[in-house]
């Protein structure tokens, strides 16, 4: 193993001192945009200022306020301490030469309300050297420092549009335009990816007007474009949040007072909606829902490439012991709740395997992940090539209880799988290690050319509304299907696309 030693670049904003390892240079902790605090607090992001001297870039910078979630010590822990000074970025690249290589931007998961760039998972010990590329992670505001629709709560007279933490990943995009090649990147050759609430943000970020021209591929793992609340919907979490200051001006309470308010909020999911924190269609940052202006062509030329694990949900019901409970009255009154009494025959009549617990668990897969990812495909398939992919790998975890689900694929897509401890969650072993080869070839290979076929899975068919070509990974060898569960995306064909997705 290589020794660590110091690495340098220099950028706009002045020299960095990172670190090299095994053939890896890092670069961490880099300001892109001035901290949100004080004034700035729920204001758009402003340029990060420069420095003098070379900064210490050998440490993560701090992350979002946040509460420790499970699923993130699963994912490896999130190193940082946590701050509203939180919009930093983490470059790792093979070389600070010109080499044009293409520049991968991974934007965190968490429900908009957890994760960052440090994610152990989200290491690019692996990717960047095997494909010879740059690899950027990056924080973002969350929760309510982000996406709290303060303005419409307040008849106007507070700040705070609900979208400030997109708006956050677009001055991020920025910052790779401007500085990317002093780390070895063709800022000509982005492509951005993201899993769950970052997959719904590259939903988003295709949508943005501000994002236009910024990126040139997009991979939405888990999380697409069916994303974007109305006004009056976030202004009411909003109200919310502003009574339980108990008249304190919210821009000046303290954000460990109001990461307290958001906690009691996320504790009661019924009350909340679930992911109450998530962008507001602002008509500004998303002017309108974001899966209208994709169909429209607003990232026309932009490859797509998306997905779903097979068994999303089991990763939310595994520890809901009432859930598990669930009986054929019980099914029909949740599904009902979530598409409308008038769609709940035809809905339950597509899902006929399992009990009523597999047959929720399939039901909320499809309405939040695979079904807005079909559409997103759908979309974009008039203006650019898209392909799709579902990962059917089983998590050892808990018996297997976990099936494939959601996450799972983080690990065998970044390689991280291999990490110490990292076994118990994603597996291990010789074939565990050929599928995250696998997969690894196949997201570089669309990074560099907008197409993941490559030597290693082989050869992808661009997705259509007639054969609807999908990859399998993790059920075998990688192989092409048609149309899979065909019958059970049709059957949301009639329900109303605003209760379809996040």
């Amino acid at each position: 193993m290589d020794q660590v030693v110091s690495a340098t670049a220099e950028i706009a904003q002045g020299k960095l001192q990172g670190t090299a390892r095994d053939g890896v240079l890092k670069f961490n902790g880099i300001p892109y945009a001035k901290p949100p605090v004080g004034h700035l607090r729920w204001q758009l992001p402003e340029p990060a200022d420069g420095w003098s001297g070379a900064r210490d870039a050998s440490r993560f910078g701090n992350i979002a306020p946040q509460v420790t979630s499970a699923s993130g010590e699963v994912l490896g822990g999130t190193p940082g301490t946590p701050s509203e000074d939180c919009l930093y970025l983490n470059v790792q690249t093979p070389a600070c030469d010109n080499g044009k290589r293409a520049v991968m931007v991974w934007i965190h998961g968490g429900a908009f309300v957890t994760g960052a760039g440090s994610v152990g998972t989200y290491n690019g010990k692996f990717l960047v050297p095997r494909g010879d590329i740059v690899l950027l992670t990056i924080n973002y505001r969350l929760g309510a420092f982000g996406f709290l629709n303060l303005r419409d709560a307040s008849d106007g007279k507070l700040p705070g549009m609900g979208s400030e933490g997109l708006a956050d990943q677009v001055m991020a995009l920025r910052w790779v335009r401007d500085n990317i090649a002093a780390f070895g990147g063709d800022p000509d050759n982005v492509t951005i990816f993201g899993e769950s609430a970052g997959g719904m943000s590259v939903g988003a970020l295709l949508a943005m007007p501000s994002a236009r021209g910024l990126f040139h591929k997009a991979i939405p793992q888990s999380g697409a474009s069916d994303i974007g609340y109305p006004r009056e919907t976030s202004a009411k979490t909003a109200r919310w949040v502003v009574e339980k200051l108990n008249g304190a001006d919210p821009r000046e309470a303290p954000w460990e007072t109001i990461l307290d308010i958001q906690k009691d909020l996320l504790a009661m999911p019924r009350e909340s909606g679930g992911m109450p924190f998530g962008p507001t269609v602002d008509g500004t940052v998303l002017p309108r829902r974001a899966i209208d202006l994709v169909a429209e062509g607003s990232a026309a030329g932009v490859p797509l490439m998306t997905g779903t694990t097979r068994d999303e949900w089991k990763l939310f019901t595994v520890a809901a012991p009432n859930i598990k409970t669930l009986d054929e009255a019980g099914l029909r009154r949740l599904t009902a709740r979530m598409v409308g009494e008038e769609h709940v025959e035809a809905i339950l009549a597509a899902y006929t395997t399992g009990s009523p617990f597999d047959r929720w668990n399939d039901i909320n897969t499809d309405h939040t992940f695979f079904v807005p990812a079909t559409r997103l495909l759908d979309a974009q398939a008039k203006h650019a090539p898209v392909y799709a992919y579902r990962f059917d790998w089983a998590s050892p975890m808990l018996g297997g209880a976990l099936g494939s689900c959601h996450a799972l694929e983080l690990g065998f897509m970044f390689g991280t799988m291999r990490l110490k401890g990292a076994a118990p969650f994603f597996g291990s072993g010789a074939v565990a290690e050929q599928l995250s080869d696998d997969m690894m070839e196949a997201w570089i290979a669309f990074a560099k050319s907008g197409n993941p076929s490559n030597d290693t899975s082989g050869a992808w068919f661009r997705y259509d509304g007639g054969k609807r070509a999908t990859m399998i990974f993790g059920d075998g060898n990688p192989h092409m299907t048609s149309a899979p569960n065909e019958a059970r995306r049709k059957a949301w064909d009639s329900v109303n696309a605003a209760r379809i997705g996040a």
